[in-house]
């Protein structure tokens, strides 16, 4: 019973002066921001693709990834901007398995938070620089954001974590997109009250302070389909979803209405080479509504460097330990696809 001390995790600034941005990458970052913000705001009609592994698990790998991704966004540049996921931070359902590189740098070894803090910086600096790509992450800690707020170009709450109010109001602080994930009952209203409080100003105490928060007006939704009371998935992205998600986001008034795909979870009922074919239908229904062209900014998509998944200890190089990726050939080919497929 009661909590014990392991050891002390160092504060933001000291991580911060030890592992510092460059100006290249405060560069590379700035104009970034401004790219994907334009997306959100409709300034910019291109799609934006959040795109990498489940989890973060082995940095040579997942940079290898992005390195292949930056080649592939040269050649989409006019109709995708690519957001590479490193998300370094995994919910479980039950509190079991694997947590991310935040909790176990090495997979195979046990839980040091104070090193997977400096991993997780280390690989996200290590990746824009690189790679000139700055990425996402899913804000699972609200706390922990601002060990990484000068390196992110986006942020995710994910389904478990969406109705929670701690990260509805930090959400609201951040000055880069939010992408609200649909709770896993798939109860819309209630991603909508997470958009209009992250929308919204704040004060509240953050980190052992009291602060105050302006509201995120880019603060959006993703939709990821839910399972019903039977544990059966029940996809969301379909026509009548969508048409009637828009519908409720402008009579709630809320800013710069953006919808985000995601491609796996509930809504290929986690199988994951059906992700193109989603990706397609998303596009022809772009294609067929004018309303849904305007307000679906994108695609949520896991892959990695091999298909499928793998237990920890396997050790197979670019290969998901978490929920099954697409593997990179099948990613290159549906990139191509989508890219073909837009406007």
């Amino acid at each position: 019973m009661g909590f014990k001390n392991v050891q002390k995790i160092s504060e933001p600034l000291e991580i911060k002066e030890r592992m510092p941005i460059t100006p290249e990458i405060k560069a590379i970052k700035e104009r970034r921001d401004k790219e994907i913000a334009d997306i959100f705001t409709g300034k910019d009609n291109r799609f934006v693709m959040i795109i990498g592994p489940c989890s973060a698990d082995n940095e040579d790998a997942v940079v290898d990834y992005i390195t292949r991704l930056a080649k592939i966004q040269e050649k989409v540049k006019d109709k995708i901007l690519m957001i590479p996921r490193i998300y370094t931070n995994k919910p479980r359902t039950t509190g079991q398995g694997y947590k991310g590189m935040l909790h176990q740098p090495n997979p195979s070894k046990g839980t040091d938070m104070a090193q997977g803090i400096v991993a997780i910086r280390k690989l996200h600096l290590r990746a824009i620089a690189e790679t000139g790509l700055t990425s996402a992450d899913e804000m699972l800690y609200p706390e922990n954001h601002v060990y990484l707020d000068d390196l992110l170009g986006y942020v995710a709450v994910g389904a478990r974590s969406v109705e929670d109010q701690q990260h509805r109001l930090v959400a609201s602080g951040v000055n880069i997109p939010v992408g609200m994930k649909n709770p896993t009952s798939g109860d819309i209203p209630i991603m909508l009250n997470s958009i209009q409080a992250a929308q919204a100003s704040h004060n509240f105490i953050y980190r052992g302070w009291e602060v105050k928060t302006e509201g995120n007006p880019l603060a959006h939704a993703i939709l990821r389909g839910a399972v019903d009371k039977f544990g059966n998935s029940i996809a969301n992205y379909h026509y009548e979803d969508l048409s009637m998600l828009i519908h409720a986001y402008e009579g709630r008034n809320l800013k710069n209405l953006s919808i985000i795909i995601d491609t796996n979870h509930s809504n290929s009922n986690k199988e994951y080479g059906q992700q193109p074919r989603i990706a397609q239908e998303v596009i022809r229904n772009c294609h067929y509504d004018s309303s849904l062209k305007r307000a679906i900014k994108g695609l949520m998509v896991e892959s990695y460097i091999e298909d499928g998944r793998q237990d920890i200890g396997t050790e197979t190089y670019g290969k998901s330990i978490t929920d099954p990726c697409l593997g990179w050939a099948k990613t290159e080919r549906m990139i191509f696809d989508t890219a073909e497929a837009l406007w």
